[in-house]
């Protein structure tokens, strides 16, 4: 089964303690489609401008993602500067220049409104409104969210929640869209909105996953260094999304699954800028990680249990 992922495509520049990359290839779009595709067929919706690079196409086309709807213009493709701190947790964002991007309104293709599986990169409300009117009836519609639209777009947002299934957003995105601090109580209310699945993303402390009657949670794999977070949620939505996708069918052992799968691909993408890591994997190194993330977390895993 396919996905269509409506996000954006940017060029980043980005400070780490780390080191620093420059006009590197990034936006939600990228790095979900490159970390979905490892399950299965991705589709974009996107704007580029006249700069894009030749070879930055050819890093989707070599990996049969579907490129049919991102539209080029006239201009710049959209940049993004940011500064992460010594935690690598906060950051600053130094410069954004929507460039193409602004008041881009995203059209889908006559195959790609009978999708059965849709991600929603964060965007205006507005536009993401517009994307569900074309939308045939898919079996799930995942939305990401970002703290801006939260505080300026609420009214959109509250509309939006009712039209999907499937919720991202970090702990503080939780809490303030909420009005709950304990996140427990935030999942529970932002449940009440219309989503059936929260997923809350916590960095270093892994991911929650809330469910009207289930609640799971996984920790994020260790790494002895981290290089560059950019991208780590949308990877992580690429892994969770494809595997649900491949799989055919929505059930709490595969939602707890697509997280297990979603949190091994987002181990990767912070181990080098953009998207370096993940360009160089196999299905071998993903599934090799999801079976030592599987010991890390079990208690029972063979591997230990033998030696009792």
């Amino acid at each position: 089964m396919s996905i269509v992922v409506v996000g954006f495509l940017a060029y980043d520049t980005i400070e780490t303690p780390n080191g620093h990359a420059e006009d590197v290839l990034g936006g939600a779009a990228s790095f979900f489609s490159v970390s979905a595709c490892f399950f299965a067929p991705v589709s974009v919706v996107a704007v580029v401008g006249s700069d894009f690079k030749r070879e930055h196409y050819q890093i989707f086309t070599d990996r049969n993602i579907d490129l049919r709807a991102v539209a080029k213009r006239e201009g710049e493709t959209t940049r993004w500067s940011g500064r992460y701190h010594e935690d690598l947790i906060n950051r600053d964002t130094l410069e954004l220049n929507l460039n193409v991007l602004e008041g881009f309104k995203p059209e889908l293709l006559p195959d790609q409104r009978r999708s059965d599986y849709i991600f929603l990169a964060p965007n205006d409300p507005a536009l993401h409104l517009h994307v569900l009117d074309q939308l045939s009836s898919p079996k799930i519609v995942c939305a990401d969210l970002y703290d801006y639209w939260i505080e300026n777009t609420r009214p959109g947002l509250i509309r939006e929640l009712k039209r999907i299934q499937i919720l991202l957003c970090n702990d503080h995105e939780a809490r303030l869209l909420s009005g709950e601090h304990n996140l427990v109580k935030a999942a529970r209310a932002l449940l009440a909105l219309g989503p059936t699945t929260i997923l809350v993303k916590r960095g270093e402390y892994g991911v929650l996953l809330f469910s009207r009657d289930s609640t799971f949670a996984v920790p994020a794999y260790p790494l002895e260094e981290v290089v560059d977070p950019t991208g780590a949620g949308d990877t992580f939505a690429g892994g969770f999304m494809g595997y649900i996708a491949r799989s055919g069918k929505v059930s709490q052992a595969v939602l707890r699954s697509a997280v297990v799968y979603g949190s091994v691909m987002a181990s990767f993408v912070v181990e080098s800028f953009s998207l370096d890591r993940l360009l160089a994997l196999s299905w071998d190194d993903v599934d090799n990680r999801r079976r030592s993330f599987l010991e890390l977390t079990d208690p029972h895993h063979p591997r230990w249990t033998s030696q009792s």
